[in-house]
């Protein structure tokens, strides 16, 4: 790594917890004494996801846009192989749509709450029934029309090829009834792959599929829709993110 890199990849070490925090204060400032709307304040998180982006050197490409409709709800699915898969796609993807996140974090002062003004879904990651009923609450604020963001791999890759679809995680895309859009996530494994503290400069190229339609499955299919969605981003990796 040149000393240019490695001081870019210090100072997006350093700046994240700071920005994190600012984007939250102000996101609480716009929606409690702005009184604006959910969209609106969603300017503060693309902010946040643009300038770390930038600040490491990374250049986001988003193509396919021509297979999904501004105006429909969806629940996109990608693999996930690095960091910057979520900074890009916050930063850059031009659908209005929010992310599910463990309940835990909606605890953490500031930050949690700013979760929870700016409209982002809590989901309890436990099993037994408070799961279930997290899970159907969040199905039910996608089909009232948030879309969302789902890794159905569950964790980032640890070589950055695609894993296992976890059947669980597409069983909210079928109780949601909500078309589920593949996506592909190229080159963000070189920028921050998992285990490594500092990113690397490089370019994030997000592949957007075709549409798969959820009414026709009902929760007995999940493992067939795990494994026609899994092909279907397979579709929009390259070749050294498929699986071995």
């Amino acid at each position: 790594m040149s000393l240019l890199h490695l001081l870019r990849g210090l100072c997006t070490l350093i700046i994240a917890p700071l920005l994190t925090l600012l984007v939250s204060v102000l996101s609480l400032i716009d929606l409690t004494v702005g009184r604006r709307s959910e969209i609106k304040a969603q300017q503060f998180p693309r902010f946040w996801g643009k300038i770390l982006c930038r600040i490491a050197g990374v250049r986001v490409r988003v193509e396919g846009f021509e297979h999904i409709d501004p105006s429909q709800t969806y629940i996109f699915a990608g693999n996930h192989s690095g960091q910057y898969d979520i900074f890009s796609f916050q930063g850059y993807f031009p659908h209005d749509f929010r992310w599910i996140a463990k309940k835990e974090l909606f605890r953490l002062p500031v930050f949690g709450q700013a979760m929870h003004r700016v409209g982002y879904i809590p989901i309890d990651r436990s099993h037994g029934r408070q799961a279930m009923k997290s899970l159907d609450e969040a199905a039910r604020r996608i089909a009232a029309g948030s879309s969302v963001l789902i890794f159905p791999e569950g964790t980032r890759s640890g070589d950055g090829r695609l894993q296992e679809f976890k059947a669980g995680a597409v069983l909210l895309a079928i109780k949601a009834g909500v078309p589920i859009v593949p996506l592909g996530f190229n080159g963000s494994y070189e920028v921050l792959p998992k285990g490594r503290l500092l990113p690397r400069p490089g370019e994030v190229v997000i592949r957007i599929g075709r549409p798969i339609v959820t009414t026709e499955f009902k929760t007995g299919d999940k493992q067939r829709l795990a494994g026609a969605l899994q092909a279907a981003v397979a579709e929009l990796l390259e070749p050294q993110y498929l699986p071995r």
